[in-house]
């Protein structure tokens, strides 16, 4: 859902620095790179040590090369399949980074096997929810569907709650009850989101099905 609204903003304020970027010879396979590595530390370097205000504001500055690198390909005319795979392939990079991190905090100093477990799930099934859509696609079928708590959601929901969790240091008291709520809420809505891709996808396969058994049992279509 915020895909839709929250990337054409983001696309519009963000495409001056990009054509700063390729104005100084910056590549935006680079560009994909150095945002994942930056995320990657933000989230295995902070959050397992509890530090989830400063592993947000690190992650942060880095996340919007997702958009960054796009924009700049679109800009100089070289958008190619190596560089929708890779930054596509580095996306599940970086969110297995995100929740792993948090899955360590929980399995150690953050002693609570069942938050571990449920930081788990949501790795787990970020990477499925992605999965279906790109196996659907790949197979002929539209997936018409986008689902409730897709990657932009499971960013902005985890991220946000770990960054005023983290104020916890700051002295701010009992905020850091907003992490479990919110991992528990992507946990469910990626379960929903993928509940609701399969459906579609299942319901898509059985209309192509249909649609290709009757052209070929249609009067004309070639077959005995």
């Amino acid at each position: 859902m915020l895909n839709k609204y929250a990337r054409a903003f983001f696309t519009r304020v963000l495409t001056p620095f990009a054509s700063f970027l390729l104005r100084i010879g910056v590549s935006p396979d680079a560009v994909t790179l150095i945002g994942t590595a930056g995320v990657m530390a933000g989230a295995l370097v902070f959050f397992p040590r509890g530090e989830f205000f400063w592993g947000t504001i690190v992650i942060t500055l880095f996340v919007f090369s997702d958009l960054i690198d796009g924009n700049m390909a679109r800009q100089a005319g070289v958008s190619s399949r190596w560089g929708a795979f890779l930054d596509s392939t580095l996306d599940r990079v970086a969110d297995g980074a995100i929740f792993s991190g948090f899955a360590l905090w929980y399995a150690g100093t953050g002693d609570n096997n069942l938050m571990c477990a449920v930081a788990l799930f949501c790795l787990a099934s970020g990477q499925v929810v992605s999965y279906t859509k790109a196996r659907g696609e790949s197979i002929g079928l539209p997936v018409a569907v986008n689902g409730l708590i897709e990657r932009a959601e499971r960013l902005v929901i985890s991220l946000v709650a770990a960054g005023l969790a983290g104020l916890h240091t700051f002295g701010v008291p009992g905020i850091q009850i907003l992490l479990p709520i919110a991992l528990w809420i992507v946990a469910v809505g990626s379960l929903i989101t993928l509940v609701q891709r399969v459906v579609t996808v299942r319901r898509e396969s059985a209309e192509a099905d249909a649609a290709a058994a009757a052209e070929a049992s249609a009067p004309g279509s070639g077959t005995v």
